[in-house]
């Protein structure tokens, strides 16, 4: 598999990855949780690692050309994100406190993270998406492999850019607990907004 192709990948990806959205959402809402950060963002690297090896084993295109089955992760991940995003806005977060007040173990984070990647559509669509457009068909890797290593190229990407997302977020709003409160309630705004978008696509799919 030749270099250009891994740069051209990494290009376009990086672009999606800096772009803020759900995952930075929770980024943020780990960071100013503390010692949250690490297995938080792994949860949200399991589910992009989940989603390269459907695509990569084939099983991606067969899923997305099911309307049904698409139609159901759209509808769960929107609702995941709502269910965060009420909770983020209930109960948001301050920084001064959070060691103390926070009773969810690491698994925990973990496992609300994979849910928060790995039941976003657009994740998966967009692997789905790119992934083949950057693979060489005439390489002596097969086509399975090229795209794992793409989407691992993207993943470590993903963990250098969440884990700066956490922790700058813990560093910037350690003192401030008004501002931390701002943004943990912003991030769970973004993801009822990114909910309701996402039910708003499959609604009009229905319609039309």
């Amino acid at each position: 598999m030749s270099l250009h192709l891994f740069i051209a990948f990494w290009a376009v990806s990086a672009l999606f990855i800096i772009t803020p959205g759900a995952d930075w959402a929770y980024a943020i809402s780990a960071g100013l949780r503390g010692r949250a950060i690490i297995p938080a963002i792994a949860g949200l690297l399991s589910g992009h690692l989940l989603a390269t090896i459907v695509v990569a084993i084939g099983t991606g295109a067969l899923i997305a050309s099911m309307h049904s089955a698409m139609a159901v992760l759209t509808v769960a991940g929107a609702g995941y994100l709502l269910w965060l995003g009420m909770g983020m806005l209930r109960h948001p977060a301050v920084p001064a406190v959070a060691a103390d007040a926070e009773h969810s173990s690491g698994w925990q984070w973990a496992l609300r993270g994979l849910c928060v990647s790995g039941l976003n559509p657009k994740v998966f669509l967009l692997f789905l998406a790119l992934l083949p457009q950057f693979t060489d068909p005439q390489g002596s890797w097969p086509l399975p492999v090229q795209m794992t290593a793409l989407g691992l190229l993207h993943i470590v990407s993903c963990s250098v850019v969440y884990l700066l997302v956490g922790y700058g977020s813990r560093a910037i709003l350690q003192t401030r607990p008004n501002a931390a409160r701002l943004v943990s309630r912003t991030s769970g705004v973004l993801m009822i907004v990114i909910a309701l978008i996402l039910i708003t696509e499959q609604l009009i799919r229905i319609t039309y």
